[in-house]
């Protein structure tokens, strides 16, 4: 809040709309609503509180225009047009079945140093087959000019609880996507890892 990032509602094809800043994280929803169909900017002062702060635009903007519309507003009345392709795009790692495995991203580590992948267990299996709870894996971890920087060997698992405390797993988490983690460990800062990097995902050899 504060900065420069616009204030935007979204028009989604399923109906809805979403309203937040122009950071990136309302068209990944868009997708899953059908699509972005329309972006308003929220100037209209009117669909406002009379004071706005810098550091609170979620009371002062976002919930007054999300209730006037609530309540009938017409969308193009929030503000003017925003085209699609000028809104903030987020870059996020995509999950690649291959024939040697699946190649993969990490797009976020969490507070407990657990590593969220890019990709599902469907693309997992896609990649490898069916993969049972306690089956060994190897995962790759790139580092710089794609060299592999480190090798960890985890086993697939559906709960911490599954392994012995300070090994790592391969998991589902609750949003069905791949995680990386150790049991009771930070896995993030045992192995020095970051967003982005590059991660594979195969089969011992």
């Amino acid at each position: 809040m504060g900065t420069s990032r616009r204030p935007i509602a979204v028009r989604v094809a399923r109906g809805d709309t979403l309203i937040g800043p122009d950071n990136g994280l309302l068209l990944p929803a868009a997708e899953r609503l059908g699509g972005a169909e329309e972006a308003r900017l929220l100037e209209n002062e009117r669909f406002r509180l009379p004071t706005v702060s810098l550091s609170f635009h979620g009371r002062d903007i976002f919930a007054p225009a999300a209730a006037h519309l609530a309540a009938g507003v017409r969308f193009a009345e929030l503000g003017g047009i925003v085209p699609l392709d000028q809104l903030v795009q987020l870059t996020i790692g995509q999950a690649r079945v291959t024939a040697g495995g699946l190649e993969s991203a990490i797009v976020y580590i969490d507070t407990f140093g657990n590593v969220k992948l890019a990709g599902t267990l469907q693309d997992l299996e896609s990649a490898l087959g069916t993969v049972q709870p306690g089956e060994p894996l190897q995962v790759e971890i790139g580092g710089p000019h794609g060299r592999s920087r480190a090798t960890e060997h985890p086993v697939f698992a559906s709960t911490f609880g599954d392994v012995p405390v300070g090994q790592p797993l391969l998991y589902e988490d609750s949003y069905g996507r791949l995680c990386l983690a150790d049991n009771q460990g930070d896995l993030a800062a045992r192995l020095e890892l970051t967003e982005d990097q590059a991660i594979t995902i195969r089969r011992p050899a």
